[in-house]
């Protein structure tokens, strides 16, 4: 039911994969990060850059009192000035313990870490793609079940009181069908709510609603060969892993980044001033100077040093993290596999389960009609068979989710790898248009 042809005009499941990778509320959120993420480079690379500043000064002054007048004599004076100053300042650094470097490499570590994670949202919105849709056509599926079982058993229900008129059942088999019945009416409700539930959350990751909804199919071209080559390829390429590597890598720069600061510090100042009416009225002074600043650490209470061995435990605690990062990965990939081939073997048990109900009810139906079973026997395979069709239904559902589970796992599921038809969204580009800009308020897309 979930794997036979559909409409050439109906939703497919790469199609609104490809809505979820362009319009998902979550995966641009996360592309948002990244940008914000690049903007540490330039920020580390402004070490290497000049510091300018320019003051400016401008007020009143008055003075009065007594001189002497070189004869003995004195005098009295009175001063209105109106000093006015500007100046420039500029201040490079030529050593600061390799702090700026380090920075800058911690900074490119950080970015990639932040792609990484991007790479593992996408993974993440494109499986609950993928879920929530086959749920959609699962849950619509058992909806149709369930419908089509209410009308067999109101047919039941009319053929057993029809027979209960001219006396061949008797009151017991009536109200064992009208049971029957009011259960499956129930059963309809609660596919109802099932399905409402699973639309929801197809709105939430696609951003519509489904409509006429084609078959999935599972993604098997993606998935390894064996269970040793998904672990393998899962230990080498998930996001995940490759993030927390990163992670350490900006943990251990963190390390030499706070070493730096115990390091000697080498900048060159220079300085340019005009001032106006500093003694007297319509004076002009103008000064310049450059010189050299070396400032050399001596003691800071000990607070470098506490951070020093602050950031070589967190660095412990990344190449911690990502061990543990190696093995959730493995066991998520065995899992998603064992999974998968159980999914494989319920297909067929189901299918299986499903052909041989449908021969036993027609069976005891040919055999209620010769008195040699009851009403409740047919009720009974009816039920039966209803149950076998709903456990197929979920076994294909289960058999493509989980191949998307296991490409997932192994760190493979994205859009380029599915080939879907949308641009794909390139986290270098944004990052090559900030790197080496020196100012400028806006971003790149002009805000």
């Amino acid at each position: 039911m979930l794997l036979g042809p559909g409409s050439a005009w109906a939703e497919t499941l790469e199609s609104a994969l490809s809505r979820a990778y362009l319009g998902n509320p979550s995966l641009d959120a996360q592309r948002a990060a990244v940008r914000a993420t690049d903007e540490n480079v330039p920020r580390a690379l402004s070490g290497y850059r000049p510091s300018i500043g320019a003051t400016a000064t401008a007020g009143a002054a008055y003075s009065t009192g007594e001189t002497s007048n070189g004869l003995g004599g004195l005098g009295n004076f009175r001063r209105d000035l109106f000093p006015r100053t500007v100046g420039l300042n500029i201040s490079q650094n030529l050593f600061n313990g390799f702090r700026t470097e380090n920075t800058t490499r911690q900074a490119e570590s950080q970015i990639f870490g932040a792609r990484e994670t991007l790479r593992n949202t996408e993974q993440s919105t494109l499986f609950g793609g993928a879920q929530s849709y086959m749920n959609v056509l699962r849950d619509t599926a058992i909806l149709d079940l369930q419908r089509n079982n209410v009308e067999v058993l109101e047919e039941q229900l009319r053929q057993t009181r029809d027979r209960f008129n001219v006396g061949e059942v008797t009151r017991t088999d009536v109200a064992q069908a009208e049971s029957r019945l009011a259960a499956s009416r129930s059963q309809v409700s609660v596919a109802e709510a099932n399905l409402q539930a699973s639309i929801a959350t197809f709105r939430q990751i696609v951003g519509v609603e489904p409509r006429q909804l084609a078959p999935g199919r599972p993604i098997d071209r993606l998935v390894p060969r064996s269970l040793a080559a998904a672990v393998q390829v899962g230990l080498e390429e998930h996001p995940a892993v490759i993030s927390a590597l990163h992670a350490v890598d900006a943990a251990e720069l963190q390390v030499k980044v706070t070493e730096g600061e115990l390091a000697p510090s080498l900048n060159i100042v220079g300085s340019l001033g005009q001032g106006y009416s500093q003694q007297f009225s319509g004076d002009q002074t103008l000064s310049a100077q450059i010189v050299g600043q070396l400032t050399v650490p001596i003691y800071q209470g000990g607070e470098v040093y506490a951070r020093v061995r602050q950031a070589k435990e967190t660095a412990g605690q990344r190449r911690i993290e990502a061990e543990a990062t190696r093995d959730q990965v493995r066991a998520a990939v065995i899992s998603s596999w064992g999974s998968l081939e159980a999914s494989k073997a319920n297909v067929q048990a189901a299918q299986a389960q499903v052909n041989a109900a449908e021969v036993a009810l027609t069976g005891v139906r040919e055999e209620a009609r010769v008195g040699q079973r009851t009403t409740l026997d047919v009720l009974n395979q009816q039920q039966e068979l209803l149950n076998a069709r709903v456990s197929l239904i979920t076994a294909q559902r289960d058999r493509v989710v989980a191949s998307f589970s296991v490409v997932q796992s192994i760190g493979r599921l994205s859009a380029k790898s599915m080939g879907l038809n949308v641009t794909l969204y390139s986290p270098k580009k944004h990052f090559d248009q900030v790197k080496d800009l020196p100012w400028g308020l806006q971003t790149p897309d002009g805000r």
